[in-house]
């Protein structure tokens, strides 16, 4: 497998504050690197060896925020409990957060962030906004794993370009996330449906599952932007990589592209017939997805390929969850139906300020490890983006034999974008997202706000921007 993923390339920091929403100061002097590994010197550094590469002290405290979502924190305190038995007497301190950036925020403006955090979830930190004040990770890469190979050869093709800022390996993303239509293979099958390739075959689909009593999609308030992601695949799909690219670069008028707005017209309709199950707005997005997994009110879910872990314990027994991918406004569309949103997820970050760089960096060596990699893969039933540790029988998950489908008949058509993590735009377009879903907007509602927030982030001077080419 070959996940491709467009280089991007720094159109340069523009002076000034940074925007108050995400503010932490840009400035400063970054302290000289730490033997053997890059990092500040702001604490005693060890020997260098083959088994402690980047010079960590002995008898460290390994400082770590984790985002506490669909794959839990359990994940890496496996790997930091090998950290404890490689560095004896060290110690590995795994925090969970769910609201990253309001927690570590004041953290960087303090001068004393964690050493190793996952920057991930719905209120992370945009990166625009810290570039400069994270390590440079391909030190990393290019050490050995605990099984003696070279880090960067044990790794898909592609996976290091989504934290990869004008040559600066920013973040390592951990996991090899597929974005999917999720269903209940064993309900299709039960009433004789097909998976819908296109948007005018769903609406068909819509009024059959009306006539059983269920609706095509449940929603929850924090999750409605998996609609966005829906509905911007989709459109890349349909019109090929200029929309993306429009995406990416926060062109003018990028949200009225022909290819987006023929998506959001579809999923207007499909709104308006009453296809959705009202409410989602005022539902905790745990709780709608149970509706879908447990309940069976709905058929069809978009997220992640975290959607099965975090739901194990609150999905039907029998359920056999399985992924399509997302349907395209017409049936000639510029990228093939099996063209696939994935990539490389939940970045992990190394602040230069850290009082334990070394650190943070020997815990993400372990992760990467084929025994850390493997036991996230049989607990989380999503692979990382390590090769080769995850087996035929998908440890027994129809959704991850169905992701590795997925990805094995998408080929070389495989995308995605990073401009909503990069800009922190997600809050703002959940608010928009949640009142289109509630048919409270129309489409040209939804890309009013949409464009609106986009121009935002474009005509404020302060906002670092990321070319994408």
């Amino acid at each position: 497998m070959n996940v491709q993923h467009q280089s991007v390339g720094r159109r340069g920091f523009l002076r000034g504050a940074l925007a108050a929403a995400v503010l932490v100061p840009m400035g400063g002097t970054i302290a000289s690197c730490a033997a053997g590994g890059g990092g500040t010197t702001t604490g005693p550094t060890g020997t260098v060896s083959d088994t402690n590469p980047f010079g960590m002290a002995e008898k460290a405290t390994l400082d770590a925020v984790i985002f506490k979502g669909g794959y839990g924190i359990d994940y890496v305190e496996f790997a930091g409990q090998i950290f404890e038995k490689t560095h004896e007497g060290s110690t590995a301190k795994i925090s969970p957060s769910t609201d990253i950036a309001q927690e570590l925020q004041p953290r960087f403006v303090g001068g004393n962030p964690p050493d190793l955090i996952d920057n991930s979830g719905a209120k992370s930190i945009g990166f625009s906004t810290i570039l400069a004040q994270l390590e440079d990770l391909t030190s990393v890469v290019e050490a050995k794993n605990l099984e003696g190979q070279v880090i960067k050869d044990t790794l898909y093709t592609g996976v290091l370009a989504p934290g990869t800022f004008d040559g600066k390996l920013a973040a390592l993303n951990y996991v090899l996330t597929v974005y999917a239509m999720w269903y209940s293979d064993s309900l299709l099958k039960e009433n004789g449906w097909t998976v819908p390739k296109t948007w005018d075959e769903m609406y068909t689909l819509g009024e059959q599952a009306k006539a059983k009593g269920k609706y095509l999609f449940v929603w929850g308030k924090e999750a409605a932007t998996y609609y966005q992601e829906m509905a911007i695949a989709s459109a890349v799909k349909e019109g090929g990589d200029e929309v993306r690219l429009a995406l990416e670069n926060l062109t003018a008028d990028c949200w009225s592209h022909p290819a987006v707005q023929s998506v959001f017209t579809a999923m207007d309709k499909i709104v308006k017939a009453g296809f959705f199950k009202p409410g989602g707005s005022g539902t905790q997005f745990t709780a709608a997805q149970a509706q879908w997994t447990n309940a069976q009110e709905a058929v069809f879910y978009p997220s992640g390929s975290w959607i099965e872990n975090e739901m194990k314990d609150q999905t039907k027994a029998g359920f056999n969850m399985m992924g399509a991918p997302v349907p395209t406004a017409s049936a000639s569309p510029s990228k093939p139906h099996t063209a696939l949103h994935s990539a490389a997820g939940e970045p992990f970050i190394v602040p230069s300020q850290g009082k334990n760089v070394a650190g943070g960096k020997e815990l993400l060596r372990i992760m990467l490890s084929k025994e850390a990699a493997t036991n996230f893969a049989k607990t989380k039933l999503a692979p990382t983006i390590v090769k080769d540790t995850v087996p035929a029988d998908g440890f027994g998950s129809t959704a991850l034999v169905s992701q590795t489908k997925l990805l094995a008949d998408a080929g070389e058509d495989i995308f995605t974008w990073n401009f909503i993590d990069l800009y922190g735009t997600n809050k703002d377009q959940l608010v928009v997202w949640n009142s289109f879903l509630d048919g409270q907007s129309d489409v040209a509602t939804l890309t009013s706000a949409l464009q609106n927030i986009t121009d935002k982030v474009r005509n404020d001077s302060s906002v670092t921007k990321i070319e994408v080419k």
